[in-house]
């Protein structure tokens, strides 16, 4: 079999955009968006790749001329739906330990117009050990001031040659604390106030929002892809096809980033925060509020709860019905993300297991569920029901005073499965799960260093989490969200 570069060529492009990372989401996600922009017309620009961390070869790359495919596979419009892309729109790949000489060189590209990053969500972060003198810096922000003083140094601190920074990292406001801490080295190193002064009115640091499920390379299947492709792809990237960019900035860049003109989901908008909180407690509340219950009544991925009909409709109820209202977006936007939502649970080519969505799903309650119950509690003037039931299915997962290597241990039907959370959470139900139901549940929710206030000050949840308990515990889940659910209607 033919290899993908015997059958594609690159692209020549100016290079628009030097890009942070060299992983699977952004290949699949920025990446593929600016291939798609550069087809449709709407665009004229590829990327630099810059390898920001010391471990890891940009060895396929190289072998491969920077061309790679993306198959986004899922569903759309209640159809299984499968795209597969060969990716034009990488130009270059950077090692910066390897060649710091060649990263600053990018810096000095007259075509650079915007800098992207996955770093990961520790990757932004202040490391006062690193000096302008070091090649590279251990940061990446160490990193970013270094090359944004070389642009601001080769162009004379031109305003036109200002950049739009578009951090992708999985942290709220990652656009504004990225800018603080270059500050904070354009601070420490001494650099010239010009410098300051150009990367507060000449750079744009934006905060973004990016949802898509990436799965990356699929060891198990692409030798089997490969084949119906008709070439051999070692950087074949797989992903869903639902994706979102939501790009919050102080000024309208849409002009010069016009992904919306090439049909991309790619939202410009002055405050984020309504699509962040979108995301968290409808997509994450989804989850956080379903699959432990999902999980104890024998299902094992996210898709086998989907074609559960008493499970599914449980999660259709709970979100439908007491998320949604709570999010401050149109109602109809808002219930449109969430039928988007079932139809991605749904995916035949991701099996997601409860087991790992599991993890910590203490202070994942609190984040993304928590929030949600106090709005339909203040509307409402009482707990709402299935919300208040999935606190009750937490507590039935988590129940076990069974200890092994880290992890307690919890039983279904029989079979061991093990529960990871912080030590603090662990030991509190090794501590009090064999207390009697009403003690246990007036312990675990009182407990304020978990919730960060004391939820039985909330009208009768403390009664309403104790019945369902009892119901989980006597009956099994199954029948308890039954009754919970005609209890509903």
């Amino acid at each position: 079999m033919k290899r993908i570069e015997e059958l594609y060529q690159p692209v020549e492009r100016p290079i628009k955009i030097v890009q942070f990372g060299e992983g699977n989401f952004l290949r699949a996600f920025v990446d593929y968006m600016t291939d798609v922009a550069n087809a449709s017309g709407v665009f004229n620009g590829n990327i630099a790749v810059v390898k920001p961390i010391p471990f890891g070869s940009l060895e396929r790359f190289q072998k491969q001329k920077n061309l790679y495919t993306v198959s986004l596979r899922g569903r759309k419009n209640g159809e299984a739906y499968v795209e597969n892309r060969v990716i034009t729109s990488i130009s270059r790949c950077v090692d910066c330990y390897e060649d710091f000489a060649s990263f600053l060189e990018l810096a000095r590209l007259d075509s650079l117009e915007f800098v992207v990053s996955n770093t990961t969500e520790a990757g932004i972060a202040y490391d006062p050990s690193d000096r302008f003198d070091m090649a590279p810096q251990s940061s990446y922000p160490g990193k970013l001031t270094r090359f944004l003083y070389e642009r601001f140094h080769a162009f004379s601190g031109s305003a036109e040659k200002g950049l739009v920074i578009l951090p992708v990292e999985l942290i709220e406001n990652n656009g504004g604390k990225l800018k603080e801490c270059v500050l904070q080295y354009a601070a420490q190193w001494e650099l010239k106030p010009e410098f300051k002064d150009w990367l507060q009115n000449s750079c744009v640091f934006c905060s973004t929002l990016v949802d898509r499920i990436v799965t990356g390379y699929p060891k198990g299947e692409a030798e089997q892809i490969c084949e119906k492709l008709g070439y051999q792809d070692e950087l074949l990237d797989t992903a869903e096809p639902f994706g979102l960019w939501v790009i919050e900035g102080p000024k309208d860049i849409s002009e010069r980033l016009p992904f919306p003109k090439a049909g991309l989901p790619v939202v410009f908008t002055e405050n984020q925060k309504p699509y962040r909180e979108r995301k968290v407690r409808i997509l994450n509340g989804a989850h956080t509020a379903t699959v432990l219950a999902g999980y104890l009544m024998g299902r094992n991925i996210v898709r086998e709860c989907m074609h559960d009909p008493l499970i599914r409709k449980f999660m259709e109820q709970v979100v439908l019905e007491e998320i949604v209202p709570t999010v401050k977006l149109p109602h109809e936007e808002a219930v449109a993300f969430a039928q988007s939502v079932f139809e991605r649970f749904d995916n035949p080519f991701v099996d997601h297991a409860l087991l790992s969505i599991s993890l910590n799903s203490v202070s994942k309650w609190k984040a993304r569920i928590l929030p949600t119950f106090k709005d339909q509690y203040r509307a409402a003037g009482k707990p709402p029901n299935l919300l208040t039931f999935s606190f009750a299915a937490l507590m039935a997962f988590y129940q076990s005073d069974e200890w092994k290597e880290h992890a307690l241990i919890g039983r279904r039907n029989g079979e061991s499965y093990e529960i990871h959370d912080d030590e603090s959470v662990l030991n509190f139900f090794r501590c009090n799960s064999r207390k009697p139901v009403n003690e246990f549940v007036r312990a675990f929710a009182s407990e304020t260093s978990f919730w960060g206030e004391n939820l039985t000050e909330y009208n009768r949840f403390e009664e309403m989490v104790c019945g369902y308990l009892s119901d989980i515990l006597e009956k099994g889940m199954a029948k308890a969200m039954e009754h919970v659910l005609s209890s509903e209607g």
